[in-house]
C-alpha cells in the first residue's frame, strides 16, 4: 500500500475534508508512529514502526483524525490535541472505517482478545458497577442517619470513613439514579452526571449499543457552542479576555504580596 492509496481511504471516511497530504517517511520512530504538521497538513507515517497494513491504517485514521478536528474547528483549538472532540471524532472515523470494510478491529478478529473482554466486562465492569451502586446506597442511608441525628454527613465521610467527598457523592448519584452496573464505574459516573432523565437514558442507551466514553460525554455532555464561525470567534475571544484579565489581576496581587515579604525581611 502506497501514499496514495492510504489517501483514498482516508477519504472514503470523510470526503469533503480539506486536502492533505500523506507521507511515509520510510524511518522508524521509538516515540510515535505517526505525526500531523497542521501548518502543511501532512499526514507523516513512520513506515518503519509497522508490522501490517492494518496498524498503519489505523495510525493514519488517528492522524487523519486530527486532521478533521484542526481544520472544521471555527475557533483556535485548545493547545491539549486530544481532547473529547477529537476523541469523538477519532472514533467515529474507527466505527465508520469497520464499516467500510476499510480497517478490521484486532479486538474483535482475534479470539483471545474476545475471550479476555468477555471476562472483564461479565467478572469485573458489571461486577465493580453493581458493588459502586451499593456502596452508594448505603451512603444514602448514611446521609439521612446523619440528618436525622443533626451530624455533618461531611465530617462523617472525612474522618469515619475516610473517603474523598466528591467520589463518594458520584456513588450516591449513581445509585439515587438507578445507572445500569453493566456500564462499568466510570460509564454509570458520566450518566448519572446527566440531569435531564431523558438525556441520561439515551446516553445509557448509545454505552450499551458500543459509543466510547469520549463519544458520549461529547454528544450529551458538551455546552453547545454558538451557530456561526463569526459567533464562535467573538465568544472565544471574550473568554480570554476575561480569562487574561483574572490573570493580569492575580498576578497584581501576587506582586504585591511578594513586594510586603520581600519589604517585611528587609527592616
Amino acid at each position: 500500500m502506497n501514499q496514495d492509496q492510504v489517501k483514498k481511504l482516508l477519504l472514503k471516511l470523510d470526503p469533503s475534508v480539506i486536502d492533505f497530504t500523506v507521507i511515509f517517511t520510510g524511518k522508524k520512530s521509538k516515540k510515535v508512529d505517526g505525526l500531523y504538521k497542521p501548518e502543511s497538513r501532512e499526514i507523516l507515517l513512520h513506515t518503519e514502526n509497522f508490522e501490517s497494513e492494518e496498524q498503519l491504517i489505523y495510525t493514519a485514521i488517528h492522524e487523519f483524525a486530527h486532521h478533521v478536528h484542526i481544520t472544521r474547528s471555527p475557533v483556535p483549538l485548545h493547545t491539549r490535541s486530544h481532547t473529547t472532540e477529537y476523541w469523538n471524532i477519532f472514533h467515529n472515523l474507527l466505527f465508520d472505517a469497520e464499516k467500510k470494510g476499510i480497517y478490521q478491529n484486532v479486538f474483535k478478529k482475534d479470539k483471545r482478545f474476545v475471550e479476555l473482554t468477555k471476562e472483564i466486562k461479565e467478572k469485573y465492569l458489571a461486577a465493580n458497577g453493581n458493588l459502586v451502586k451499593e456502596f452508594g446506597a448505603l451512603l444514602l442511608k448514611a446521609h439521612q442517619l446523619c440528618l436525622e441525628a443533626h451530624a455533618s454527613f461531611e465530617d462523617y465521610m472525612d474522618r469515619e470513613l475516610g473517603l474523598y467527598r466528591p467520589s463518594a457523592k458520584a456513588m450516591m448519584k449513581i445509585s439515587a439514579k438507578d445507572a445500569n452496573p453493566k456500564l462499568g464505574p466510570d460509564n454509570m459516573r458520566l450518566v448519572a452526571s446527566i440531569h435531564d432523565v431523558d438525556t441520561a437514558q439515551a446516553a445509557e442507551r448509545a454505552l450499551l449499543e458500543g459509543e466510547t466514553h469520549d463519544m458520549v460525554r461529547y454528544q450529551f455532555k458538551s455546552r453547545p457552542l454558538p451557530g456561526d464561525p463569526l459567533t464562535r470567534l467573538l465568544a472565544e475571544k471574550d473568554r480570554l479576555e476575561r480569562s487574561l484579565e483574572r490573570t493580569q489581576q492575580r498576578l497584581g496581587e501576587i506582586q504585591k504580596r511578594i513586594n510586603e515579604i520581600t519589604h517585611s525581611k528587609e527592616k
